[in-house]
């Protein structure tokens, strides 16, 4: 494992030389957690992680945290001090409102204006009719988009022992529910809205991962960087090209 793990590192800084940009999710939903981490922590960690890797290797990153507005904006550089700068703004917890992806993606997008990597760390926890139009804002100027979507294994299961209210985080609004008799159904529309999610992904060119919070924090990124090697060679083969890593 560790020789597969070094050679998919070192083959990931030969071939980038990237301007990052990681958006990370504060709405309100992203404070829920049952693991001992809640998706916002499991997303900063992600974060700051694979942040840490780039800015060593010398590329520039930034970060915009957000929930229906962006909350912090640091923008993509690669100088003494600012790593930390990236690190303390990643510590902060969400206290947004509801997510509402478009009005913040859209303005990120209006900032981006120079090709780069876009990180996108979200649960994905909102309307599926406007989710294709309000990735759409960030893949429009040539961004390479990589989606991971964090979720809490509770979140899969909805494995609960007894009927009980269940409050909606965002709303604010309860709802008593029989898990036993309501898990089926609760099941089958939310593998049904992760189908949706990752074909719009496939549609616009996404690079998609789902990552529940139970998954250690190095297989999840060995994932990502061996899904990435395997993705540039396909594209290789077809004589295309990743956009953003010569920005």
């Amino acid at each position: 494992y560790a020789r597969s793990d070094r050679f998919y590192i070192k083959k990931f800084e030969d071939e980038t030389n990237l301007r990052c940009h990681l958006l990370i999710d504060h709405s309100k939903s992203m404070g829920y957690g049952t693991t001992g981490y809640s998706k916002a922590q499991y997303a900063g960690t992600l974060a700051a992680t694979l942040g840490y890797f780039l800015f060593n290797q010398g590329d520039a990153v930034g970060l915009a945290t957000f929930d229906d507005q962006i909350r912090d904006y640091l923008p993509a550089r690669n100088r003494p001090g600012y790593l930390r700068r990236l690190m303390l703004a990643l510590e902060a917890l969400p206290e947004g409102q509801a997510t509402d992806l478009g009005p913040a993606l859209q303005r990120i997008a209006q900032m981006l204006t120079k090709r780069g990597l876009i990180v996108l760390i979200s649960d994905l926890l909102t309307s599926i009719d406007q989710l294709e139009s309000d990735l759409g804002y960030l893949c429009a100027s040539g961004h390479d988009v990589v989606m991971f979507n964090v979720l809490d294994p509770a979140e899969l299961s909805f494995d609960f022992d007894s009927p009980a209210l269940f409050r909606d985080i965002e709303s604010g609004r309860n709802r008593y529910v029989d898990p036993a008799a309501a898990q089926a159904e609760y099941k089958r529309r939310l593998t049904e809205h992760l189908d949706k999610v990752a074909s719009v992904c496939r549609s616009l060119g996404i690079d998609y991962h789902l990552f529940t919070t139970d998954r250690p924090f190095d297989l999840a990124l060995l994932d990502f960087l061996m899904d990435r090697m395997h993705r540039r060679k396909r594209i290789r083969r077809r004589g295309g090209s990743i956009g953003g890593t010569n920005a």
